[in-house]
């Protein structure tokens, strides 16, 4: 795809440190939601209740990584290394959504919809990061 000197790309438009912010408070909510909502979600996803507790501890603790991402260096963009470390950690985590679905667990039909979805977002996140990196 061309882009003509009126278009731009949503990566462009936003910006790297705005998107890795969305990134970071999406994080945060599925986080905070998967923590405190663990024994409930587990029987409807059919995923454990460890597992679903485990993951929004990992989520809270990217979402650290992602906010000091968002903040860090100096001018319109963070430091590299930073873009691309959480970009290998949003595509670990679409990797690993797909191995929950498919050979850890054997979710229900909602809860490999759950999955399936949140690694959608994590995914255009990803993609988002790496035009505007």
């Amino acid at each position: 795809m061309t882009l003509t000197a009126t278009q731009t790309q949503p990566s462009q438009t936003l910006g790297i440190r705005k998107i890795l912010l969305l990134d970071a408070l999406t994080g945060l909510a599925m986080g905070l939601l998967l923590v405190s909502s663990a024994g409930v979600l587990s029987p409807w996803l059919g995923l454990p209740k460890d597992f679903v507790f485990g993951a929004g501890i990992a989520l809270l603790m990217f979402f650290v990584l992602l906010w000091l991402a968002s903040r860090a260096g100096v001018g319109a963009k963070p430091p590299v290394f930073a873009t691309r470390l959480v970009i290998l950690g949003n595509s670990a985590w679409v990797a690993a959504s797909v191995l929950t679905i498919t050979l850890w667990f054997s979710p229900t039909v909602l809860g490999a919809a759950f999955v399936i979805s949140q690694a959608l977002v994590v995914l255009v996140l990803t993609v988002l990061e790496y035009r505007g990196r």
